[in-house]
């Protein structure tokens, strides 16, 4: 009996009578798509309302072959069939047909406008900065500017008016601030800028070396933007938000300019104010030169 016990094979057959089961690897099986299709109707019926709202065929989705692979008619289909619980849940809240016809609305118009030549809407190449012209003789120069924002504004207007330079005085964030770089949209890098801790010795160094230099302030002595001859070369000093620039400095300017205003509040924007004053002296300065 020992001996019996002891050649048996260690590992029996297992002989099951079961029904033989399909294989099915769980790492390479696909999600199984007809669980999220039930309602694909409804969602299409929505969806296809919020696009009409907004003044978008979505017949043109399905239809037209220049949307055959395109990001807008995947996430149409994705909306319609979600493939997985998590996509199915966020369909079926209320705002979200709406949510998704603007995001499709948007990229159909992004991809028709890539598609057109004549558009100017995306940066310069790299390659092409080498045969940028000459930098327009501008400084501005930024009293006490408190928001990161405004100051990020007016780096990206300065780099596509092409100026010299930009001043940062006192308290003005400066680059690499995260809030100036967020709203410079990258243009910070192509704009030579400086930091100093007085204004008015900005100022009385600019006038030294022979630049005109306007504070940019509504005051009774502040002749208008358009009313104004533009030198060149020329520095712009803009003022902290609440209180403009300080006394001292508008003392020591050679012209106060403003831009007028014909409602309540007595100014614009700091950045867009600045946006106003460089396009002015370039437009200025093209005619003069008869381009």
């Amino acid at each position: 009996m020992l001996l019996a016990l002891l050649v048996q094979p260690r590992h029996r057959p297992i002989v099951s009578c079961a029904e033989p089961q399909e294989f099915r690897s769980r790492s390479t099986a696909k999600v199984e798509e007809a669980r999220f299709a039930e309602g694909s109707d409804e969602r299409r019926i929505r969806l296809n309302a919020a696009l009409e709202k907004i003044g978008f065929d979505p017949a043109a989705l399905e239809d037209d072959p220049e949307f055959r692979g395109s990001a807008a008619l995947r996430m149409y289909t994705s909306f319609v069939l979600p493939k997985s619980s998590g996509a199915l849940a966020s369909a079926e809240r209320p705002q979200r047909a709406a949510t998704i016809a603007s995001s499709i609305a948007f990229l159909v118009r992004e991809m028709r406008a890539a598609k057109q030549d004549w558009l100017r809407n995306h940066d310069r190449a790299l390659k092409e900065v080498a045969s940028l012209p000459a930098r327009h003789p501008m400084t501005l120069v930024l009293d006490n500017v408190r928001s990161a924002a405004n100051v990020g504004n007016i780096f990206r207007a300065a780099e596509a008016a092409r100026i010299d330079h930009i001043v940062l005085c006192g308290i003005t964030p400066a680059p690499p601030d995260a809030k100036v770089l967020k709203t410079a949209l990258g243009a910070a890098q192509y704009v030579p800028f400086s930091a100093a801790p007085n204004t008015l010795q900005v100022v009385k160094d600019l006038q030294a070396r022979g630049v005109a230099v306007y504070g940019v302030e509504t005051t009774e002595l502040s002749t208008a933007h358009w009313a104004t001859p533009m030198p060149q070369p020329v520095a712009l000093v803009f003022g902290n938000e609440l209180i403009g620039i300080d006394t001292e400095v508008l003392r020591q300017c050679d012209e106060l300019v403003c831009v007028p205003v014909h409602g309540v509040k007595n100014s614009l924007n700091i950045a867009t104010c600045a946006s106003v004053l460089m396009w002015e002296a370039l437009r200025q300065w093209t005619a003069s030169s008869g381009e």
